[in-house]
């Protein structure tokens, strides 16, 4: 074996590429003038894919795996360059490392708010964030419709053109799915999965692919969220009448513990800002009240309920139960009770309706 052959087989041009920036979908190798060695060694490891660019055409795309550059295995490249076998001498060729693994967690959401038209709120705009995942599917489309001679391709060159797809197709979708706003937090699987759907066939012509698309939230404006808690609220509550009965009796001295000669006193104070209010509305032009004067709201009257033979009925007013003192319906040993009242209790020992039994009237006189 002559000293050149030696050299030859010693100086093998090794070509390969490790990535360790997370972040890189293509990398140029590089090599002065672009020559590359007739023999060279290519590795092309797990997740990658080699695409050779020959004087400006694609010539072949290597999988993953170990192999020489020679003319055997490589048939375009001898039909561009119509080599021999015995042809051993360097060729210019530029060699693009693709990354084909998948580029995962990376955000997506709608910078304004998307109009739709709800079954229940009528027309309404939402917000909508989440995440997803991309890979190339294609290196060499890939290769020819977005990067272009681009030596070192990273993946935020690319997010930023996906995001605005991922946006389109979520408007278009959403507005088409007919879902009514509340009941999209529980759609958000089949929704991201219709959104992946419509968006593959435009990625796809980029030689990319959507493997997941995650809805992570969908929102509605402040003022329609703060609506939607007013109207829970109220759901919550139940009758806003009887709430209001019962908030008033709870802060009136919890449902009739308070003092009667208390009561008394509450009572006509009441009537006296009641008589001052109705005298207000009388106030000669150019005199107003002072300021700071505001009566307190009216009282609400207790609403009762009774327990006879282990059932009970009602509500009644307290009118009511006057009526039903006189008709026996009611005695100072039915048990009562009102909202606010701890347990139940007889009427006779409850000091709002002990008067009931104090103003009967006499008996009848005797006939004749």
């Amino acid at each position: 074996m002559g000293i050149f052959d030696f050299l030859s087989g010693q100086f093998i041009d090794v070509i390969h590429w490790v990535d360790d920036t997370r972040d890189t979908l293509v990398y140029r190798f590089e090599r002065e003038g672009h020559e590359i060695k007739y023999g060279a060694k290519l590795t092309v490891r797990e997740g990658q894919a080699a695409v050779f660019i020959h004087e400006g055409q694609l010539a072949d795309v290597f999988t993953p795996g170990l192999y020489m550059l020679e003319t055997n295995n490589m048939p375009i490249m001898t039909s561009l360059q119509h080599w021999d076998h015995g042809f051993n001498s360097p060729f210019k060729s530029e060699i693009y490392f693709v990354n084909t693994n998948r580029f995962t967690d990376l955000k997506w959401g709608t910078k304004n708010p998307i109009m739709l038209r709800d079954p229940e709120f009528g027309p309404t705009r939402i917000r909508a964030f989440g995440t997803y995942s991309v890979k190339v599917a294609d290196p060499a489309l890939f290769l020819k419709e977005i990067v272009g001679t681009d030596g070192e391709f990273t993946m935020d060159e690319i997010s930023f053109q996906i995001r605005n797809i991922i946006v389109q197709e979520f408007s278009q979708s959403i507005t088409k799915s007919g879902i009514p706003v509340l009941d999209m937090a529980a759609n958000t699987g089949d929704v991201g999965k219709l959104i992946a759907q419509a968006i593959s066939g435009t990625i796809a012509q980029y030689g990319l692919e959507l493997p997941e698309l995650y809805i992570e939230n969908i929102s509605l404006p402040p003022e329609v969220e703060k609506a939607m808690d007013t109207r829970t609220s109220r759901g919550i509550t139940g009758n806003l009448d009887d709430h209001m009965k019962y908030k008033a009796a709870e802060a009136m001295g919890q449902g009739g513990a308070m003092d009667q000669s208390m009561g008394m006193g509450f009572g006509a104070g009441m009537g006296m800002n009641m008589a001052n209010q109705m005298a207000g509305g009388m106030v000669p032009a150019g005199q107003q009240p002072a300021p700071g004067m505001a009566p307190p709201p009216p009282p609400v009257e207790h609403v009762w309920h009774l327990a006879v033979n282990g059932q009970t009925t009602g509500p009644f007013s307290k009118a009511d139960l006057g009526r039903m003192t006189t008709t026996g319906e009611l005695s100072r040993d039915t048990h009562v009770w009102t909202p606010g009242q701890d347990g139940w209790k007889k009427a006779g020992d409850v000091q709002e309706l002990a008067q009931l039994f104090t103003v009967m009237p006499p008996p009848p006189p005797p006939m004749g």
